[in-house]
């Protein structure tokens, strides 16, 4: 080990290849490297969701550097399962790779072994595992993104004509969970938001990127319970336009929502018992419309 006076870095000591080996950066009651990565989260563009009766919306801004990028080249909000959009604010290349990984756990760890695709809870703390293990890992660092994972969870009822046959339950009485289908009543829409540390939560609405504060506290004006989808829409960019600086159009905003099941999107006719995927990006036409009709 080399020691220089008056260096930091002459302090530490070095890898047999020449490089600084890894310390782990720990203030009180802080892990540096987390605080750096929030900071590269709130520098991003804000990003938001909204949880309706029928649905989620999940909006951001699409931020260009240059006129002369192709405006259908930049993406924030991505496809991961026909039930499960994705959106974030922060570093692109961090959240590609957590897309990418998200896809695989998606459709090869888990539809391979069930023949379905995972419940958005169950994606969401696949994920979260991925970035917590970035904390604690030699030679990696924290994601630089936040995320907001929105989905749609099919109910599993009880077995009710079983019950029924056991003398468990009357006609008339609520159906009740069974041990079969773990406690599972219903599904609908779920909205989560996960963190650098790999902390998650679950909310009715929510923001993350710069603007965050502000979008939140007009979100808390703006939202009630029993909220339909096509009013969370109307919020999501009333509330982007309070922190979007410059001109809001269809290539600068970008929208997805999960809805009613998009037959028209599957590509087949026909199949007894298909249904549609329910996450689908707005066009920037339909979002023009929206916009005229603030």
């Amino acid at each position: 080990m080399v020691l220089t006076a008056g260096s930091d870095e002459g302090m530490r000591p070095r890898s047999k290849c020449g490089g600084l080996a890894r310390v782990a950066a720990l203030a009180p009651g802080k892990l540096v490297q987390i605080e750096y990565a929030l900071n590269a989260v709130n520098q991003g563009v804000t990003a938001l969701g909204i949880k309706a009766t029928n649905g989620i919306v999940l909006a951001t801004e699409k931020k260009s550097s240059s006129p002369l990028i192709d405006p259908p080249s930049l993406s924030k909000v991505s496809l991961i399962t026909p039930n499960i959009g994705m959106v974030y604010s922060g570093m692109g290349p961090d959240y590609r790779v957590l897309v990418d990984k998200a896809r695989k756990v998606s459709h090869t760890n888990y539809k391979r072994i069930y023949n379905e695709y995972p419940p958005t809870r169950i994606l969401v703390q696949d994920v979260a595992r991925v970035m917590q293990e970035a904390t604690q890992s030699g030679g990696v660092r924290p994601y630089g993104v936040s995320l907001l994972v929105a989905g749609w969870d099919e109910g599993i009822e009880p077995d009710v004509e079983a019950d029924n046959v056991s003398g468990g339950a009357g006609a008339d009485e609520e159906p009740k969970p069974s041990g079969k289908t773990g406690g599972i009543l219903k599904g609908g829409p779920m909205l989560y938001q996960v963190d650098p540390s790999g902390s998650y939560y679950p909310w009715k609405a929510t923001a993350i990127g710069k603007s965050a504060t502000s979008a939140k506290t007009f979100l808390e004006k703006r939202y009630t319970e029993g909220l339909e989808l096509e009013d969370a829409v109307h919020i999501a960019l009333l509330t982007l336009k309070e922190t979007i600086e410059g001109e809001m159009n269809g290539e600068t905003v970008e929208i997805g929502i999960i809805g009613p099941p998009a037959h028209h999107l599957m590509g087949v006719e026909g199949v007894e018992g298909a249904q549609g995927p329910r996450f689908r990006k707005l066009s920037p036409q339909e979002i023009e419309d929206y916009l005229t009709n603030l």
